[in-house]
């Protein structure tokens, strides 16, 4: 029996996601409905249970609505800094007494506020800084002392666990690892325990992780510092314009207080999705979300973000000069993930740089070799809020981001000018398709995909009618949306170009 109903659940998906689009989508999307199972608690927390025991294992995935676009004035990254506090453990996890060690984390963070407070005062007494940031230092090595390092994750290791990881974007945090069916409970019980009793153990520590990421990431990296330059100048009024792994400063400035009031925030039942997917009961895991994440206090709707990006009047351009591969990124104000020409230009960019059949590839890469390659950056830095339609671009050597730039202008007109044909747009339909198709052949794929889409568009089921928005793009409407956005007064440029060797010879004296 086991065996068969495998057999009908998996065939059911592929039939789902494989068909084309027909009326008879609506039919299948209705049957596979009936494998999906969604719920609230009392306190507001969603869970969408995907049953596919297709293996006994289950793949969790749990979404914040919170990201680096909510972090508050002067504390960019805490979205990233909080994330990294889920993996230190509980009350109970990850110390061996926890009654010392709180007491310690408190004065703890008593000390780093006066320091700081030492530190950005306008007459600062030096030998009160150091003294406070010796006594910081010895709290912390005390604080140290009943951290019991990696506990969380070697009970996840221990029993069967894989995967275990998260993400912080501009718009969501999720947390993701799988278990075997067998040790759903463990994971009520650890997931619940972490977000309702948060520890801010190793804080101070994490946020010099944070920095560190920061410096290989960004600073050390020439495409980071591109694209980090690009939102900051692309952007003059959305948080999207700030980097989710924060300003050096802010994460100085940040404190374990200014985390807790965040956690108090936005890590509220009510703002927090969880979708499950396996070989898990329905019924079974509605009466464990009960159990151990009734108990978690619903709270005050979460602050929206208000501000709104302006619109542009004229392009910006900068330059960065280094000794490096020359790039070029470029982007255009375009429209969030709920607007009705968010799928048309999404298409077109896959028509522009999606892959080898790509406009742009078959042209500069394989034709004229002027370029190494191309990558789509459509919805950066985030959909949720109004995004970019971004393109970066490789030249080949001997060839400058100019020579790019133009060929890419050129081809923006054409669509324009209406040279795109049906083929272009039912290629890249169908890629769009197989891509979603492949993404959702596991069960982390499955709780990943509608975890996200419950959490950020508030309806798992537009993962599928997803394609149907899809297919009702015309050749039209790419030529339309392509004349009204991709236009110059609204484009951001910004390129990489190789300095002169006598600057650099200069710079390093």
């Amino acid at each position: 029996m086991k065996i068969k109903e495998n057999i009908i659940v998996t065939s059911l998906l592929m039939l789902v996601l494989a068909l084309s689009f027909s009326s008879a989508q609506a039919q299948y999307l209705e049957e596979f409905e009936e494998k999906v199972t969604e719920f609230t608690l009392d306190n507001g927390l969603t869970f969408v249970v995907i049953e596919r025991p297709v293996a006994p294992v289950v793949s969790f995935a749990t979404y914040v609505n919170v990201g680096g676009a909510n972090n508050p004035l002067g504390q960019s990254g805490l979205a990233h800094v909080f994330e990294h506090m889920a993996f230190k453990g509980t009350q109970y996890i990850g110390t061996n007494n926890w009654k010392k060690e709180k007491k310690v984390l408190q004065k703890l963070d008593q000390t780093y506020q006066m320091w700081l407070q030492e530190k950005n005062s306008i007459t600062i007494d030096s030998t009160k800084l150091n003294e406070l940031w010796t006594e910081f230092e010895a709290l912390q090595e005390e604080a140290n002392s009943y951290v019991v390092n990696n506990e969380f994750s070697e009970i996840v290791n221990r029993n069967g666990g894989t995967g275990m990881n998260a993400t912080t974007s501009a718009d969501r945090t999720n947390y993701f690892y799988s278990l075997p069916e067998n040790r759903i409970e463990l994971w009520f019980s650890l997931e619940s325990d972490r977000f309702m009793n948060p520890v801010f153990r190793e804080f101070y520590k994490e946020k010099e992780v944070v920095r560190e990421e920061r410096r290989s990431s960004y600073e050390s990296s020439p495409v980071g510092k591109l694209y980090e330059e690009f939102l900051t100048i692309a952007y003059k009024a959305h948080p999207y314009g700030t980097p989710n792994i924060g300003w050096h400063s802010d994460i100085t400035a940040t404190t374990m207080e200014d985390a807790r009031e965040f956690y108090e925030t936005y890590y509220v039942p009510n703002n927090i999705t969880i979708a499950i997917a396996g070989d898990v009961d329905p019924d079974q895991v509605r009466k464990l979300a009960k159990t151990y994440f009734g108990r978690l206090k619903k709270g005050p709707t979460p602050p929206p973000v208000y501000t709104e990006e302006p619109e542009q009047i004229s392009e910006k351009r900068f330059t960065i000069e280094q000794q490096s591969q020359p790039y070029l990124l470029l982007g255009y104000h375009t429209v969030n993930d709920q607007h009705p020409d968010y799928n048309a230009l999404n298409l077109l960019s896959n028509i522009l740089v999606g892959g080898r059949t790509s406009k742009l590839y078959k042209r500069l890469v394989e034709k004229e070799q002027v370029a190494l390659g191309f990558q789509s950056l459509n919805g950066v830095p985030g959909t949720k809020y109004e995004t970019m339609f971004g393109l970066l671009a490789v030249p080949n050597r001997g060839y400058g981001t100019d020579t790019l730039e133009t060929a890419l202008y050129e081809e923006l007109d054409k669509i324009k000018n209406g040279e795109i044909t049906q083929e272009e747009l039912d290629r890249v339909r169908t890629n769009a398709r197989a891509g979603l198709i492949r993404g959702l052949d596991s069960n982390s794929g499955l709780a990943v995909r509608l975890g996200e889409a419950q959490s950020l568009q508030g309806d798992w089921r537009k993962v599928f009618t997803s394609l149907d928005d899809l297919q009702a793009v015309t050749v039209d409407d790419l030529q339309r949306v392509a004349k009204k956005y991709l236009v110059e007064q609204n484009r951001t440029v910004g390129t990489i170009v190789n300095a002169p060797a006598e600057e650099v010879a200069d710079a390093n004296q």
